[in-house]
């Protein structure tokens, strides 16, 4: 059979475009590859440290890069440091923010549950956003740092750019499991310890009260624990359990009703999980596409626990590069 000279073209322009392409990603690989094995060089001696203004509450962050604008909100046990090697593979091509959540490190400790409150949050990422001069961002969250950045995309879809969130799955998703799976009801038991106890009970905290040691347990290289334990040092024990406090939801009762569905999401979205998490079952996953009108891509990774941004390190630098790079607008 002949080919036309048009059918031709159209052939060579497609190969052209999957050449390109392919070579495209080999590139986002290879960098993020390269940034990733620099990663631990101190990169506290590269970023810049800022102060937004919360409504009287001062947000830390610190930044790096030039490019379109990517905020990463860490959880709990956590600082701004967690995102360290996603920084090192990103700068390159995004201006990098990680926050120190309200509570932590360097960051306004403000008094009582209320002021943990997630519309408190939401208002701190936002805060970032404008101090950064940006009208929006693609908004990246690990643990209650998903929690907000999920809450951040159903208040303010117009800030948000994209959406990338590590082991905390969809609300829907969480709800349907707390109400419905014994294992996740088991593994959110420590949450409501959080929830009714304090920085100072005697088993609150890996067998132990609250402190800087016992909160840098779960880091392994000795290099970053010490970090950790200063950071830890500078944060309010009570401000971190206020984020259960006030947001954590008990588990229903039979029979209870679910909660109001949040809106449909129509920004492109990324979410990574750990699937050795103990605290947060992979089943809370299963219809995330339900919840989003958008492009969605889900990525685990069987090895990696909790602390996936770190466990897996590489394959969630080099994955959120390329993901970043082939939504980037033309």
């Amino acid at each position: 059979m002949s080919v036309t000279p048009n059918h031709a073209t159209q052939g060579q322009i497609m190969k052209t475009k999957r050449y390109l392409y392919a070579i495209l990603s080999l590139c986002c690989v290879l960098s993020a590859n390269a940034a990733f094995a620099a990663s631990g060089a101190d990169l506290r001696d590269e970023v810049e440290h800022h102060f937004a203004d919360s409504n009287g509450t001062k947000i830390h962050y610190v930044a790096a890069g030039e490019g379109p604008l990517v905020v990463m909100i860490h959880g709990f046990p956590d600082f701004w440091y967690s995102w360290r090697h996603q920084m090192a593979g990103l700068k390159a091509d995004f201006r990098v923010i990680a926050i120190d959540q309200r509570g932590y490190n360097k960051s306004g400790q403000p008094e009582g549950v209320d002021n943990y409150a997630m519309q408190h949050l939401v208002s701190d990422v936002a805060a970032v956003i404008k101090d950064a001069g940006a009208e929006k961002a693609t908004i990246v969250g690990h643990d209650w740092g998903g929690a907000v950045a999920w809450q951040f995309a159903f208040a303010l879809p117009q800030m948000t750019e994209r959406l990338i969130v590590l082991n905390l799955p969809h609300p829907v998703g969480m709800a349907r499991e707390l109400a419905t799976n014994p294992e996740q009801q088991k593994n959110s038991g420590y949450a409501q310890k959080f929830r009714e106890g304090s920085p100072s009970d005697s088993d609150i905290m890996f067998g132990g009260p609250m402190s800087a040691q016992t909160l840098a347990g779960w880091v392994t290289d000795p290099v970053a624990k010490s970090r950790y334990e200063a950071a830890f040092s500078r944060s309010s024990f009570a401000g971190m359990l206020n984020f259960y406090k006030a947001n954590y939801p008990q588990v229903p009762e039979p029979g209870t009703p679910p909660p109001p569905a949040p809106p449909i999401l129509e920004m492109p979205t990324l979410v990574f999980h750990g699937l050795k998490d103990r605290a947060l079952h992979s089943d809370g996953l299963n219809n995330t596409w339900d919840w989003i009108n958008a492009d969605l891509t889900i990525v685990t990774t069987p090895d990696a626990n909790h602390f996936v941004q770190n466990d897996a390190a590489e394959l969630v630098t080099t994955t959120m590069k390329w993901w970043l790079l082939s939504r980037a607008n033309p």
